[in-house]
């Protein structure tokens, strides 16, 4: 798997914002022998009169991995990867949607599935605790405490601090109940319920994090009500199909950016997961300004990238849409969390 960045372009926002100077980039490779990984990140010094070290910013991993029914195979791809984001110096490892496992079929996914407090998640909080560094969980087959009554899961986003305690979880609200001509059909909601409410975004080594899942990203709504109750990075660990990846996965994590000027971090599944499941990986962060500064391409593996939290303050205040919003003619779209 090759990780690789592309340069921005800072023509447009130079002449909307008078006195940016267009930050010097660099850019940072890892390789790791064992895993033949070579993990690129773009990095970004703070702008204008600030003058700290472009080292001194958050750095975080994005991981990408190919799923399997194969639970334990699928934890020790993952502690690989999140052990070479802690010698990477990350302080906080993202990884996909299903990063636990994906089944052949809904029945075979109710089967596998554990609580929180199970044998399966209590490994990834000693890998935390390990590794000394912040886990987001992309999406674990959670039994909730409503298990014996329905009999369905829930698709729960888990974020886990460097001590490995679990400091937030989110279950996905929009499942992807679809059929899409060439992809074959996905009906989530035959083994998984909807989750009842957005989570406040949690205050991390690298910014406030809107906790969202995959599907989520289709709808603006959830990406600006994390906005306004003060979300500086949105996270969309995803599983994205091979017809549906080419055609919307960057445009959708660009889009999500820009409108809430925010980081976007997606980690994604890639790869054939059994005979009947492959993703589209490219797994990727995006900035404020709607920039590519960090991608996956094939296969599992992990890219890094800085999180400069005054470049997107500097976004914000010359292009400040969230004070320019319209209420009174559209309501309470994307409105504030309570």
């Amino acid at each position: 798997m090759l990780g690789f960045t592309t340069r921005p372009s800072h023509q447009l926002l130079s002449l909307l914002c008078p006195g940016f100077q267009k930050p010097r980039l660099s850019v940072l490779c890892a390789q790791s022998r064992k895993s033949e990984i070579l993990a690129c990140a773009i990095h970004r010094p703070r702008a204008m009169a600030i003058s700290s070290s472009s080292w001194e910013l958050p750095l975080v991993a994005v991981c990408q991995v190919t799923s399997t029914p194969d639970k334990q195979q699928n934890f020790k791809t993952c502690a690989e990867l999140v052990r070479e984001a802690a010698r990477s110096g990350a302080c906080l490892a993202f990884l996909p949607e299903a990063f636990d496992f994906i089944a052949r079929d809904p029945a075979e996914t109710l089967q596998l599935s554990e609580p929180l407090d199970g044998n399966h998640l209590s490994q990834y909080t000693q890998l935390a605790r390990e590794c000394g560094l912040w886990l987001s969980l992309g999406g674990f087959h959670e039994r909730g405490q409503d298990w014996e009554q329905t009999k369905k899961i829930y698709n729960c986003h888990v974020l886990l601090n460097s001590k490995g305690s679990v400091v937030a979880t989110y279950r996905k609200t929009h499942l992807c109940d679809v059929e899409i001509p060439g992809q074959g059909p996905m009906h989530e909601s035959n083994s998984t319920m909807p989750g009842p409410s957005l989570e406040a975004p949690v205050s991390t080594p690298a910014g406030k994090i809107g906790l969202a899942i995959c599907y989520d990203m289709r709808f603006p709504e959830l990406s600006l009500a994390l906005a306004q109750a003060g979300a500086e990075i949105l996270t969309y660990p995803s599983a994205f199909g091979s017809v549906t990846g080419p055609a919307h996965w960057e445009v959708l994590l660009r889009a999500r950016a820009i409108e809430t000027q925010c980081y976007v971090v997606a980690a994604a599944q890639c790869g054939r997961h059994h005979e009947s499941r492959a993703s589209y990986g490219h797994s990727m962060v995006v900035d404020p300004w709607g920039t590519v500064v960090a991608r996956c391409s094939e296969g599992p593996g992990l890219c890094l990238a800085r999180i400069n939290l005054s470049y997107l303050r500097q976004i914000r205040q010359h292009l400040p849409v969230f004070q320019h919003r319209r209420p009174d003619l559209y309501g309470n779209l994307g409105h504030p969390l309570s």
